[in-house]
């Protein structure tokens, strides 16, 4: 695998409406942005990056970390400093990276914070929307999951 290491630097995390207070129209959008990529050697590059989950005007949770990617260095960091940009299939394994490793972080953060947790809800509850759940020993009941 070319992600030899994954480490987080720093993270911080604020809420900024009251308790209780109510959002209509709440929109949570996560963001990662690579903030620098250098070739530590031919065969490594370190990838600097920020993880950002907004809770319009309610919130924020920002996580910044550091990658060590082994691979063609040189050629990767010379793409990046003239487009700012990697190729798709380096891109999709560290982005594949940041989110495994980021968005458990997250949802704790934003638990002990009170915000609603950075990730969509099941395909069901989508579709169903504002209706309530299926009474208990309804034919719908079988979706439901049992919790001991």
């Amino acid at each position: 695998m070319p992600i030899k290491t994954f480490e987080l630097i720093s993270t911080d995390a604020k809420r900024f409406s009251k308790l209780g207070e109510r959002f209509p129209q709440l929109r949570v959008d996560q963001n990662t942005t690579i903030t620098s990529l250098t070739a530590v050697s031919d065969a490594e590059a370190r990838i600097d990056f920020r993880y950002t989950v907004n809770y319009s005007g309610m919130g924020m949770i920002n996580i910044e970390g550091r990658i060590i990617w082994e691979g063609e260095a040189k050629p990767l960091a010379d793409q990046f400093s003239q487009k700012k940009g990697i190729p798709n299939d380096v891109f999709n394994q560290i982005l594949g990276a940041i989110f495994t490793n980021c968005l458990p972080t997250a949802v704790i953060l934003a638990r002990d914070l009170q915000l609603p947790p950075p990730i969509p809800p099941p395909p069901q509850m989508q579709q169903q929307g504002a209706k309530s759940p299926p009474a208990h020993g309804s034919k719908d009941n079988h979706r439901s999951m049992e919790v001991a």
